[in-house]
């Protein structure tokens, strides 16, 4: 095995043959254009994270063995074979893997493994679950397009505006908090990798050059390289030159975030971060924040999950559920995006709901998750009771840790509930139902997902509901924050959400505004609902949240709730879009007769261009062919070009093709006996991921080509 990196730790490309049916055989991996102290890095973080195996690290194809386990940070004893001088230059390394115990002989290389080592070296990983887990999943498929897991807020910011420490309040954030260092794996695991420095893009805009609409929509189309540290940007507008020097309106400040790293609370803590910066000079005080996302990983991984295995076990929404607000046969659509509908209900009308939720012990977010049931219950068109499931957004901050409450960062996510909804039941016991189902849900909302599903026979929440609701009640920036900035003629409105993305085709969200009124407002996905159907369901909320106060008895049922809503129609829902492409397999170069045969493997979230440009720009007498798969195995009927061609086959793998690239070789390993190699490499722009390509597949050309 060989691996090949750019001196610059963008890219890493891994070379390995499979063992097929091989045992009581170390893994040995060759590190090609590392320097010593890289190298040594790659071979410590193994040491530290795979204990099953004893790893060595020699500091040529020559030399003799280095024990992983003694090369420290300073590069020094594991490398003195070889001498101090050469521990910056490029050079080959072999790293060997050797399994402590007889259990671990003829073992292959986990997707944990293959992602260490294709990391760049001075970095660290952490592992993430649950909705953050699916979050990361999507995102590096990245079908839906860049802006598609893309969140933005917005505030207005009165009086003046130093640039240069506006600047530098936002890059000494980054300095102080480890979500603003960190990025999505390179090698396409679902974890995140901490660099040690990262910047924001600040910009700021003229008004003549800012039409707003327009602002928001480019910086979310631009999206982010979701593998670069750096995934939120700010932009300060500024305000209109008015009469007498006075700007009106006042200047506004854009955050623009990757939706895998940070929720809305997460974001507008890291605005109130910002302001302390700000007033300190640009510059925050002290190093990093700590309790952190490494933090919360470290707690994570220490909880005991069995207890939340078997509420989830029980709670689970059973199959036949009510999960959608619309009856299917809806034309499908060609939309595509997020779309966003909002409503209000005044602050009287709220007050009197406030007031008529109470009085039957219950809060507002119960009395909407309720409303939303019976949403649900009507679409359905069934008589009698009938389960109804849709997913209720938690902060996940609700913890035994340390400050949680004020961790920046994705902790929760929407959750399912089940509600039982009885025409025949009074409408008090829907309310204490749905108010009971989160209070029993939140001891275990940060078991959700794999966390769950460890150790047990797939017992976990399962998968995502239709709908989503969520009931914000975000932080607001403290008095004697406000009274400082005042202090220097400066004032802070409170920030807004944009939109952006929404993970289940339909989330309800609703918060209390500053003017005391209830807030709603509906993100849906376009390709399911229009804008128009999405109106309407908004329009049925609001309503029974004006009505059901004006019944102050007891004696009103569910049925006679769901009566309010005769004159409104349920609206029609499109069906879910096909799947992405079929398999396929497409020659790319035919090749010489007899030369190697490489299979590029094409999965969503491979750098768009990377292939191409190495198809193109690679000098070789290769047959070259893309094979275009959603999953880890040949499609049969391609499995003749590939196995029984005659050539010796390299199944080559970028980023989150990787895994999938050393899967297929080792299935084919296993069923034709001949190991084919396979080349796995981080990712990068499309450049750097076409020469990690090059330079592993010209380590591996057959002999005399």
């Amino acid at each position: 095995m060989s691996s090949q990196h750019r001196p610059d730790g963008a890219v890493f490309a891994v070379v390995h043959e499979p063992p097929g049916t091989r045992a009581r055989s170390p893994l040995v991996f060759e590190l090609c254009g590392l320097s010593r102290t890289h190298a040594e890095a790659v071979a410590a973080r193994i040491a530290q994270h795979h204990r099953a195996y004893d790893v060595e690290l020699a500091a040529d194809a020559d030399a003799g063995a280095v024990d992983a386990d003694t090369a420290g940070a300073a590069g020094t004893g594991a490398t003195a074979d070889a001498g101090a001088a050469g521990a910056g230059r490029p050079g080959r390394h072999l790293l060997r893997l050797t399994p402590r115990t007889p259990a671990g002989e003829g073992a292959l290389p986990g997707e944990d493994l293959l992602a260490d080592l294709l990391a760049p070296p001075a970095t660290a990983a952490i592992a993430v679950s649950g909705h953050q887990r699916a979050l990361l999943g999507a995102a590096v498929s990245g079908r839906e397009g860049p802006g598609r897991y893309v969140e933005q807020i917005f505030w207005d910011w009165t009086g003046p505006v130093d640039f240069g420490r506006f600047a530098a309040a936002w890059q000494s954030l980054a300095e102080r908090e480890a979500v603003l260092r960190a990025c999505l794996d390179p090698s396409g695991a679902a974890r995140l990798v901490l660099h040690d420095h990262a910047v924001v893009e600040v910009v700021r805009r003229t008004p003549a050059g800012a039409d707003w609409s327009g602002l928001l929509r480019r910086e979310r189309a631009r999206g982010f390289e979701p593998y670069r540290p750096g995934l939120l940007r700010v932009c300060l507008v500024e305000g209109t030159p008015g009469r007498g020097g006075v700007r009106r309106p006042p200047a506004r400040v854009l955050m623009t975030y990757h939706r895998a790293l940070l929720d809305e609370r997460g974001a507008r803590l890291l605005a109130r971060q910002f302001y302390r910066a700000y007033l300190a000079g640009g510059v925050l005080p002290g190093g990093d924040r700590r309790p952190d996302i490494r933090d919360y990983a470290h707690w994570l991984e220490r909880q005991d999950a069995a207890a939340a295995r078997a509420y989830w076990a029980l709670a689970a929404p059973p199959a036949g559920a009510a999960l959608s607000p619309g009856r299917p046969g809806g034309a499908a659509r060609t939309a595509r995006g997020a779309g966003r509908v909002r409503a209000r209900l005044g602050p009287a009308r709220t007050s009197r709901l406030r007031c008529w939720a109470a009085a039957r012990g219950v809060g507002e977010s119960s009395v909407l998750h309720a409303v939303w049931a019976l949403l649900l219950y009507r679409a359905a068109g069934t008589g009698g009771r009938l389960p109804v499931a849709f997913g209720v957004h938690v902060s996940g901050r609700d913890m035994a840790l340390r400050a949680a409450a004020d961790l920046p960062g994705l902790l929760g996510g929407p959750l399912p509930v089940t509600l039982t909804v009885d025409p025949a039941a009074p409408l008090d016991r829907l309310l204490l139902q749905a108010r009971d189902a989160v209070l029993d849900l939140t001891p275990h909302a940060w078991a959700c997902g794999g966390r769950i599903r460890e150790g047990s026979a797939g017992a976990g929440p399962p998968a995502p509901t239709e709908t989503a609701v969520r009931f914000d009640r975000h932080p607001r920036l403290p008095e004697s924050l406000r009274a400082e900035l005042a202090a220097q003629g400066i004032g802070a409105g409170e920030p807004h959400g944009a939109g952006g993305d929404t993970s289940p085709p339909l989330t309800l969200s609703a918060h209390c505004d500053d003017g005391g009124a209830l807030a709603l407002s509906a993100l849906h996905d376009r390709a399911r609902f229009t804008g128009t159907a999405v109106f309407g369901l908004l329009a049925q909320c609001l309503h029974l949240l004006r009505t059901l106060p004006g019944h102050p008895g007891q004696a009103l049922s569910v049925g006679d709730a769901l009566g309010l809503l005769d004159s409104f129609e349920v609206p029609a829902v499109a069906p879910p879009p096909p799947p992405g492409p079929a398999p396929a397999l497409t020659v790319l170069r035919p090749g010489r007769d007899g030369a190697d045969l490489v299979c590029l493997v094409q999965v969503p979230g491979v750098t768009p261009g990377a292939y191409d440009m190495f198809a193109h720009g690679h000098e070789g007498p290769e047959r070259m062919v893309l094979l275009r798969t959603t999953d880890r195995q040949v499609p049969p009927g391609f499995r003749r070009e590939l196995l029984d061609g005659g050539r010796r086959l390299i199944l080559c793998g970028a980023g989150p093709a990787a895994p999938a690239a050393h899967e297929i070789a080792r299935r084919a390993a296993a069923r034709t006996g001949a190991a084919p190699a396979v080349v796995m490499t981080g990712t990068g722009g499309d450049a750097q991921s076409a020469r990690a390509l090059s330079r592993a597949l010209r380590a591996v050309r057959a002999p005399g080509v």
